[in-house]
């Protein structure tokens, strides 16, 4: 099956079923998102969902983040991953939004990546959730989505490598959706140690399925439809 089938398929299957997916995570404002996936890094959206209520209400606005200290945020999100390094980089964030943008959420990758904690994948996911922009946001879930869907190359080795394919392959007005869809299929089917194959819709066109289950046949009708 050729690359653009695959594209083809798995447009057709997220369109019908999924037409109009949102992040996990809980926010009200793009201040408010920005902070969520700063401390969603290598943590999952429901322990981010957790913390980050408290972290509102005591820092509702830049200012008020960068008025404060690492040592001050860090009770308010000891439970995330690494909570001393991210917060040092919320106090920046702060200080920098407050100081250098206006306390306004800059709208290009380029002016995010200058944030402290706002590495591409994070400035991805804000230009797309909030601008609508066809950016595409590739984390690991992503990434391991993608090449065995063999939606890009296995030869891809770094997740902008798969960011370039898998934008130039989707329709520009798609590839924002497509993000949440290829993430969400990470998360709750295509698991990195076990993926749910025997549930999975995308297994009559996926390359993993067919590398490792070959002899196994494949019928979508007796999955979701």
């Amino acid at each position: 099956m050729r690359k653009q089938q695959r594209y083809k398929l798995l447009i057709e299957y997220f369109t019908r079923h999924f037409p109009e997916p949102e992040t996990e995570l809980a926010y009200t404002n793009p201040y408010e998102l920005i902070l969520a996936v700063v401390l969603s890094a290598q943590c999952t959206d429901k322990r981010v969902n957790m913390v980050t209520p408290a972290l509102f209400a005591a820092y509702p606005t830049p200012e008020h983040l960068a008025a404060a200290t690492p040592e001050e945020i860090l009770p308010y999100i000891k439970s995330i991953s690494y909570p001393n390094n991210k917060a040092k980089h919320l106090a920046g964030l702060g200080r920098m939004l407050a100081g250098e943008f206006n306390s306004q959420i800059p709208s290009t990758v380029e002016e995010l990546v200058k944030l402290p904690g706002v590495g591409r994948k994070t400035a991805n996911v804000i230009v797309s959730v909030i601008w609508n922009q066809p950016a595409m946001a590739v984390d690991t879930h992503v990434f391991r989505v993608s090449k065995r869907l063999g939606l890009v190359t296995q030869t891809a080795k770094t997740a902008i490598e798969a960011e370039k394919e898998l934008v130039a392959n989707l329709p520009q007005e798609l590839i924002a959706k497509a993000h949440h869809w290829l993430i969400l299929h990470g998360r709750y089917i295509c698991l990195a140690r076990r993926p749910k194959c025997e549930e999975c819709p995308l297994s009559h066109f996926c390359q993993f399925f067919q590398k490792h289950f070959p002899n196994i046949p494949d019928d979508p009708e007796n999955k979701l439809n």
